[in-house]
């Protein structure tokens, strides 16, 4: 049986985003244990013309609602992006693995070939759907997680490759 888009899509995404938690899980244990105030981590770049730990996951949010719910042509769920605390960023993630395994796999199956508009700052880009998971969402998406991991990594918090990729 062929790989569909939605195995490829939403569980991949759900994934990540549950590794994601864990690991914002570790940096709120390392700043309490070492007092530090986690708002050193949430504001921290890698780079100054970077965004900070909290748009990174927030970027990595939005990135995989907006896939679930373009795919499976529906309304994309909008945030606030007001999240300044490791429970606020928590609730997000949370949020946004709630929005992802409610679309159901009957509303993205079919969608390889569904049109896929993105207004972006130079106007609109059409994707197939599938150009749109494979080459825009999933690098993206995990452009923005592999950040907020690099960030932390980068800041002292004692997280690793395993980490990142949720095997115990």
């Amino acid at each position: 049986m062929p790989l569909s888009i939605y195995q490829a899509s939403v569980p991949v995404l759900v994934r990540a985003l549950n590794n994601l938690a864990a690991i914002v899980d570790k940096a709120a244990a390392h700043a309490e244990a070492r007092k530090i105030d986690p708002a050193v981590f949430i504001n921290a770049r890698l780079a100054p013309d970077m965004f900070p730990l909290a748009r990174q996951i927030q970027s990595a949010s939005d990135s995989a609602k907006g896939c679930a719910a373009r795919l499976a042509g529906i309304a994309v769920p909008s945030y606030a992006d007001t999240e300044a605390s490791f429970p606020e960023l928590q609730a997000r993630i949370a949020k946004t693995i709630a929005f992802l395994q409610s679309v159901g796999e009957a509303q993205i199956e079919g969608s390889e070939t569904r049109t896929v508009t993105m207004r972006m700052r130079g106007g609109e880009v059409n994707f197939t759907g599938q150009s749109y998971l494979l080459g825009y969402v999933l690098p993206n998406f995990f452009f923005h997680v592999t950040t907020a991991y690099a960030i932390l990594r980068h800041n002292g918090v004692e997280i690793g490759k395993m980490d990142f990729l949720g095997v115990p």
